[in-house]
């Protein structure tokens, strides 16, 4: 009963799960539980053995690519590679998968140059059997978000433009890959740098302005007190007002929103919509409570009604009790509900944001 108990999850039924999990292990051993780590760790060495396998991902990446090639272009265009060149084109496609993992921990998040630059032997060349001699070697780039084939060096270039910049981007434990997919294509296909229009650049300073005057004046009017202030995120604030507009553009009627104590009272002010004075008020103890004492400023709750490009939309902040994860399931309930009042099947005109 023991060794069916410790190989019952090796079922056929979970087959598609383990292999993408053993996989997952490969490109990454720890982004895998420490149990099916060390289960992976512990099998035996055939035909290669896990340490040095070979995830079949890449490979069926490269075949996609091949057979996304017309017949014509193949023939005349595409060269015979050895099966050197075609080991070589396996490891090319493991190693931007390896960027994919782990090259967010070598973006560049410290202004202030303070914490050493970890080494992450996965995302040397070397350890794939590449080296400087390659670089200018063209390749398939797969699921890549460039052209199809590109020299090595060009590759290099975008995945570590892409994962190792200014923004530190960690979405491969993601088990949907239509969803990775998509965060790959918004990802890649600005090179890690959206190019915004002038008009859309200021309305996102005039957000991040707004969220950090509240902030800055809060800390200067009212020293001490407990505020939960959104320095460090206030990119919250142009986040939000963005969801906002291309909801109501594509017909959200209502969005509620759940969020804890950090940034409420910025959020608030900048997206639902409530006064300033009404929160100075607070804060200074003048606020009028019609009924019951009141609750502190960062439990309280809001709602409003903003203009979009697609017509008007309810915004709601649900009340927060101090038990934060709480407010999630009251949410979602709240959502379902408007949901069954406006018989909305699809789920498009209201829409739970949580935080």
């Amino acid at each position: 009963m023991t060794a069916l108990w410790g190989s019952s999850p090796l079922a056929g039924a979970n087959a598609a799960y383990l292999e993408e999990l053993y996989e997952q292990f490969l490109q990454d051993p720890q982004s895998v539980d420490e149990r099916w780590r060390s289960f992976f760790e512990t099998l035996p060495i055939v035909n290669g053995g896990a340490g040095q396998d070979i995830p079949h991902s890449t490979i069926r990446e490269y075949f996609k690519t091949l057979a996304r090639q017309s017949p014509s272009r193949a023939a005349t265009s595409a060269p015979v590679m050895d099966e050197e060149m075609v080991h070589k084109q396996v490891r090319v496609l493991q190693l931007i998968n390896a960027y994919r993992f782990r090259g967010h921990q070598l973006a560049n998040l410290d202004p202030l140059g303070l914490t050493p630059t970890p080494e992450i032997p996965e995302l040397h060349l070397r350890y794939y059997g590449l080296s400087d001699y390659d670089l200018d070697t063209e390749f398939d780039t797969g699921s890549l978000v460039s052209a199809r084939r590109a020299k090595l060096r060009e590759i290099l270039e975008l995945v570590k433009k892409v994962y190792c910049g200014n923004i530190g981007t960690e979405y491969m434990h993601i088990t949907d890959t239509q969803e990775k997919r998509w965060l790959q294509s918004a990802l890649e296909g600005v090179r890690g740098v959206p190019q915004y229009p002038a008009e859309i650049q200021r309305n996102i300073l005039e957000r991040l302005t707004a969220a950090e005057g509240l902030e800055r004046y809060l800390a200067t009017k009212y020293v001490g007190a407990k505020r939960f202030g959104l320095e460090g995120g206030e990119s919250l604030i142009p986040m939000l007002d963005e969801i906002i507009q291309r909801a109501g553009a594509v017909g959200t009627k209502e969005i509620i929103l759940g969020m804890a104590h950090r940034g409420r009272l910025n959020v608030l002010v900048n997206i639902v919509g409530k006064s300033p004075e009404e929160l100075f008020k607070e804060f200074e103890g003048k606020k009028d409570h019609k009924y019951g004492t009141g609750d502190v400023k960062y439990h309280m709750g809001f709602s409003s009604d903003v203009e979009t490009s697609g017509g008007g939309v309810h915004l709601a902040l649900a009340f927060n009790p101090s038990h934060l994860e709480i407010v999630g399931p009251v949410v979602e309930g709240s959502v379902r509900a408007r949901q069954m009042r406006r018989n909305d099947r699809s789920g498009v005109e209201v829409v739970p944001v949580i935080m």
